[in-house]
């Protein structure tokens, strides 16, 4: 993955129930939809922003490009970072991250919320991981391709639990 310096990242944070508590889920999310990062804090000031771009270089590398909202956090981590004239900010620009976020919410209200801060940021960090391994795109191919990549898909997750 290092080596695509022509990957387009989307970045956002969403707002998360804890315990009555709001805390901010930061998410990246590369040009294809599959979640590259998550990452959990208490607020959403240039620290936090900093911090999470921080981690999602590290590991990730350099993209060409990174789509953000109109956040001021995300403008002050570029400039000190260095990486200004790589962000992109538009209004309908970042609909990739936003449904990035969907099956977040739809496991969040299935599991009736979160209590503590390290099961939050554990599931943050293994649900896109789980949702990017079974998320075949069925819309996009045919029905026989579909069934022979679930197979494999279960075959190596079967593989990976045991």
């Amino acid at each position: 993955m290092r080596g695509f310096r022509h990957w387009r990242w989307h970045l956002d944070e969403m707002n998360v129930k804890l315990n009555g508590e709001m805390v901010y889920l930061w998410q990246a999310v590369h040009h294809e939809g599959e979640v590259l990062e998550s990452f959990i804090t208490k607020a959403r000031d240039n620290q936090a922003a900093l911090t999470f771009m921080q981690k999602a270089l590290k590991r990730h590398g350099s993209p060409h490009a990174i789509t953000t909202d109109g956040l001021r956090s995300y403008r002050a981590a570029m400039n000190e970072l260095g990486n200004a004239e790589k962000q992109e900010i538009g209004r309908w620009a970042k609909n990739r991250v936003e449904n990035s976020h969907l099956p977040f919410r739809r496991r969040e209200r299935a599991m009736f919320r979160f209590r503590r801060m390290k099961t939050l940021q554990k599931f943050a960090s293994v649900h896109p991981n789980v949702h990017n391994h079974f998320s075949l795109e069925r819309h996009l191919v045919d029905r026989q391709t579909f069934k022979e990549r679930r197979s494999a898909a279960l075959a190596e997750w079967q593989i990976i639990a045991s």
